[in-house]
């Protein structure tokens, strides 16, 4: 099992964080304590991204909830195989995301995927596994690498939640590779940290205001 892992302005990775980024500072002053566990269940994972690529969270979890039902409360390769293509379709899952689902869970069941091998891989390549598969991409796999592995250092500039609140914090419209990574470069190597904090100021609804870095907001 995962231990719940707890992060807050104690937390050493944080403490060096805000000491060098005063704008992370205030957002971790804003947001508090984060407690999270990694997934555990790499498949139903990448499923689950697979399903939210280009929906809104919203959505996605609707599908996602869907294709769970259908699987009996278990989304394995062996529940997903039971079904058809059309039965999939059938719950509002695209004609596109049906192939990439049945990419991974063949690659999963042929022994391409290993995920108990990840562990002893570095970021890179694992990527290049994940991404070997048909529809997983850079998203895919680095949102693995976060919330599966709890890799400390990736820096996930391709998605649109982190850039809604990168845009807040930073007070930019500038989310291009090059920016981001040379705004960012203070974080390393706990670029995975400092974005959680952003995700949950967007979970909490905090970027519907404007950030204010010398006031209280």
């Amino acid at each position: 099992m995962s231990n719940i892992i707890t992060l807050n302005a104690e937390h050493p990775a944080m403490k060096t964080l805000c000491k060098r980024d005063k704008r992370l500072a205030k957002v971790v002053r804003m947001v508090g304590t984060i407690t999270y566990k990694p997934y555990e269940d790499s498949y139903a994972f990448l499923v689950s991204q697979i399903i939210g690529q280009m929906l809104s969270n919203k959505v996605a979890d609707v599908l996602c909830q869907r294709l769970t039902s259908l699987c009996d409360s278990s989304v394995t390769p062996a529940a997903v195989e039971q079904f058809s293509d059309d039965e999939i379709k059938s719950i509002g899952i695209s004609a596109n995301k049906v192939r990439y689902i049945r990419a991974l869970t063949e690659a999963v069941r042929e022994g391409q995927l290993e995920f108990d091998a990840f562990s002893d891989m570095d970021d890179a390549a694992v990527i290049r596994s994940l991404t070997a598969i048909h529809g997983i991409g850079q998203w895919s796999a680095k949102m693995y690498l976060i919330f599966v592995l709890d890799r400390q250092d990736v820096l996930p500039y391709e998605d649109a939640a982190f850039l809604q609140g990168y845009g807040w914090a930073y007070k930019t419209d500038d989310f291009s590779k090059e920016s981001i990574e040379k705004k960012c470069r203070k974080w390393k190597p706990y670029s995975s940290l400092a974005a959680r904090y952003m995700y949950r100021a967007l979970d909490m609804g905090l970027t519907k205001s404007a950030f204010h870095l010398f006031k209280e907001n």
